[in-house]
C-alpha cells in the first residue's frame, strides 16, 4: 500500500508536487466541480481552511467531470470562478478522474478505503477523504458538510 501523501499530484498551475510537499499534518481532499448542487460547499471549505490552516489543516481540491459533466472548464476558467466566486485560496490541484481505467493513482489508494455503503468508486462530486500525517484515511460522503468532519 501507498502512502497517500507522497503520490505525485499536479496543480491547477501545472506544478508537480505531493499532499506532504503541501505543508500541513492533515489534508481534506475533495473532488470539485462547479455547476454541481454541492458546489456551494466551496464556501465552507473555505472558511474551515482559514480557521484551521495554523492547526496544520490542508484543503486540496480535485476538479473532476465525471459526474454529469458539472467540470468542463478549463484550468484556468475553474481557478477563476473559485477565486472569484467563493474566495478559495487553498490548493486547487488540475483537473482529474477519480473512478475508471484513468483513475489518478492518489484516488485509487484514497477509494482503497471504502465508503459507508461499501462501495471504492466515488459516488459524486464532492466525496471527502481525510489524510492524516501517518497516511491513514477517512471517507467522507458528498452530503457529509465541511463543518461536520472530525478535523
Amino acid at each position: 500500500m501507498s502512502n497517500p501523501l507522497d503520490i505525485e499530484i499536479e496543480t491547477i498551475e501545472g506544478e508537480k508536487t505531493t499532499l506532504r510537499q503541501l505543508g500541513g499534518s492533515t489534508y481534506l481532499v475533495v473532488n470539485v466541480a462547479s455547476a454541481c448542487g454541492y458546489t456551494k460547499q466551496y464556501q465552507a471549505m473555505q472558511e474551515l481552511y482559514t480557521q484551521k490552516q495554523q492547526e496544520g489543516l490542508i484543503v486540496v481540491g480535485f476538479p473532476c467531470n465525471q459526474f454529469g459533466g458539472q467540470e468542463p472548464g478549463t484550468h484556468e476558467e475553474i481557478l477563476s470562478f473559485c477565486e472569484s466566486k467563493y474566495g478559495v485560496t487553498f490548493p486547487m490541484m488540475a483537473k482529474i478522474e477519480v473512478n475508471g481505467q484513468n483513475r489518478h493513482p492518489l484516488y485509487a489508494e484514497l477509494c482503497k478505503t471504502p465508503d459507508h455503503e461499501g462501495r471504492e468508486s466515488i459516488k459524486w462530486n464532492f466525496n471527502k477523504f481525510i489524510v492524516r500525517e501517518d497516511g491513514s484515511v477517512e471517507r467522507f460522503s458528498h452530503r457529509t458538510l465541511p463543518s461536520e468532519l472530525p478535523l
